[in-house]
């Protein structure tokens, strides 16, 4: 059995192009940190179930436009009787129906329920929303449809910190991890890492941030696949922990292991004509399952197929539906043994206006360590340093109010899910699909994001830092 030390303290099947990743992430399982080119949360346990739609009383923090709780005053406009009726699941209005368990929220008060005096979203705007934050100072407004937040089946230990869940985004009709995964949940107010200061001072604070992709033609960003119904193709692994760190599928024939369904077609990070010894990441999500249960296929430095299937140094397999992490000190296509889909941005998304996820981003040095659900590390001994999986947002002083478009989006989703260290790579770039629509969109981006910067960002707790085993 190994031993665990822990730091308490301290698109569709439509394929994409291939394109080539701005900078290039390090190798996910061997390399520790150091210089390197571009390119998730802990989940300690939650202490109550998700949030209600619109919003009934829960066992700790309300859930967005969930109902005041014993601590939280009336919300922006949620006095009693007048949004929403008195009770312990608030009446459904307008704005959204009472919901279920109430988890921890986006301006909810603490506490057992209370007498329901923010009641439900009542008006078209979501102003009537629910009770107030954990200060009392404020309720959250409730959405046009009254989604005061989404059902969710708070299971202990998935959302990061006791961070209240999100809306899964949604990728050719498959969820991404449930709503209180953590690359999902909100961290807007979880409380900062006992190490905040630390972190900061040693993560490049005076760097500027850089999205790390782009349009096919400028062979940036990382493409990935989906679709269903692939020949399940006969992997072979090229790293001593291939065949240790990889997620089995065996072939339906047998003899070989490792099968993966993902089709000889599914682009390769970087094209055919990628460097050998590049990151080469191939991303494929079966659709099988939809909308709960799709199935994500990832692997790393894969070599151009043949007919004999693929040649990669490892891979990983997730399923969607489920918060299960991989087993600890096992890599993944991400040095951190995280998933790389769930933290791209995404064009579709950000045309949309919102992405409702933590993305993933890369730092040259990193620590020896990782804080789940990253469960593999690859960096050095500075304890100063960050570890994979450690969860930053922007900080809420940070004014956004200079900011439009695409580039808003974006930082709102950061001071919102926040980013999630996932590689060893270029300081603060920020991983994202490569998509020819970005094209219109890019210059923009990319002068916005010059001007903020790693000193921006803080860390926010998530859980304990775990030490590989010996």
């Amino acid at each position: 059995m190994k031993t665990r030390f822990l730091i308490g303290f301290l698109a569709p099947i439509a394929l994409f192009a291939p394109a080539a990743c701005g900078g290039g992430d390090d190798d996910p399982s061997e390399e520790v940190s150091g210089a390197g080119a571009a390119g998730a949360a802990a989940g300690t346990a939650g202490t109550a179930g998700t949030a209600g739609k619109g919003g009934a009383s829960g066992s700790s923090a309300g859930g967005k436009g969930g109902s005041a709780g014993s601590s939280g005053a009336s919300g922006k406009g949620g006095s009693a009787g007048a949004s929403g009726a008195s009770g312990a699941s608030g009446a459904s209005g307008k704005g959204g129906a009472a919901g279920g368990s109430g988890g921890a929220g986006k301006g909810g008060g603490a506490g057992v329920g209370g007498p329901g005096t923010g009641g439900a979203a009542g008006d078209p705007t979501g102003t009537g929303g629910a009770a107030g934050d954990p200060t009392g100072t404020g309720g959250a407004a409730g959405d046009p449809t009254g989604g005061g937040g989404t059902a969710g089946s708070g299971v202990a230990g998935t959302s990061a910190g006791g961070s209240p869940p999100g809306t899964a985004p949604v990728i050719a009709g498959c969820k991404i991890f449930p709503d209180d995964n953590p690359w999902n949940v909100d961290v807007s107010n979880a409380p900062l890492h006992p190490d905040a200061a630390t972190f900061a001072a040693s993560m490049a604070p005076s760097t500027g941030l850089h999205p790390d992709w782009g349009t096919v033609a400028e062979g940036y960003g990382i493409p990935y696949a989906t679709g269903t119904g692939a020949t399940p193709q006969p992997m072979t692994w090229t790293t001593k922990w291939g065949p240790t760190e990889s997620d089995k599928l065996p072939c339906p024939g047998g003899g070989n292991p490792f099968c993966y369904p993902i089709p000889l077609s599914a682009p390769i990070e970087g094209g055919l004509s990628a460097p050998a010894k590049s990151d080469r990441h191939v991303l494929f999500l079966d659709t099988a399952g939809a909308p709960d249960n799709c199935t994500l296929y990832e692997i790393y430095n894969a070599q151009n197929p043949g007919s004999s299937g693929w040649t990669a140094a490892n891979g990983a397999i997730f399923h969607m539906g489920s918060n299960a992490l991989r087993p600890d000190d096992w890599t993944s296509a991400d040095a951190a043994g995280l998933p790389i889909l769930p933290g791209l941005v995404r064009l579709d998304e950000v045309l949309a206006g919102e992405v409702r996820h933590a993305i993933r981003f890369t730092m040259d040095v990193t620590y020896n360590g990782y804080i789940h659900p990253a469960t593999h590390a690859a960096g050095g001994s500075d304890a100063s340093t960050p570890p994979m999986g450690l969860r930053l947002r922007l900080k809420k002083s940070f004014d956004l109010s200079k900011f439009s478009g695409p580039s808003l989006v974006i930082l709102t989703a950061m001071k919102k899910h926040g980013l999630i260290l996932a590689d060893n790579g270029s300081n603060w770039y920020f991983s994202g699909e490569s998509n020819a629509g970005w094209a219109p969109y890019m210059g923009a981006l990319l002068t916005s994001f010059s001007k903020i910067h790693g000193s921006d960002f803080e860390a926010v707790d998530t859980g304990a830092t775990i030490l590989p085993a010996p």
